[in-house]
């Protein structure tokens, strides 16, 4: 994302009861992550493996939380944590599938780690809205 739309965000969060100090470093890391992440389950729920629908679940999710964090508007603090606590539980479920197959597949080796960098990049993020 280039610094004229993470100008504007910043300006739009400022008029969000509750996020106006929020890190736009940390923001920005979260949406990295939510987009490798959505890239990265996407395309493991296409194996035929039993870790598929946690994958195509952890994907959507992604999107969902990049979405609302690209909008902000009708964002409370107290819904922006319950959104990331959902990723991050998505995302461990996710993780927890993939991992068993990870030395037999690069693309679920892939995932998990892609899950495991969502979970840090939001956890970081709601620590950083806890302050």
């Amino acid at each position: 994302m280039d610094v004229r739309m993470m100008d504007a965000m910043s300006e739009d969060m400022m008029t969000v009861p509750g996020m106006d100090t929020m890190d736009m470093g940390l923001l920005q890391a979260c949406l990295d992550a939510c987009a490798a992440c959505e890239q990265a389950c996407a395309v493991c729920s296409t194996q035929m493996m039993d870790c598929a629908p946690a994958c195509a679940n952890c994907a959507d999710m992604c999107n969902t939380m990049m979405r609302a964090l690209l909008r902000m508007q009708g964002l409370t603090p107290a819904s922006m944590m319950a959104m990331l606590d959902a990723c991050i539980a998505m995302c461990q479920t996710c993780e927890d599938m993939c991992l068993p197959h990870a030395e037999m597949s690069e693309v679920c080796r892939m995932c998990a780690q892609a899950c495991r960098a969502c979970i840090n990049a939001c956890q970081a993020l709601k620590e950083s809205m806890a302050v």
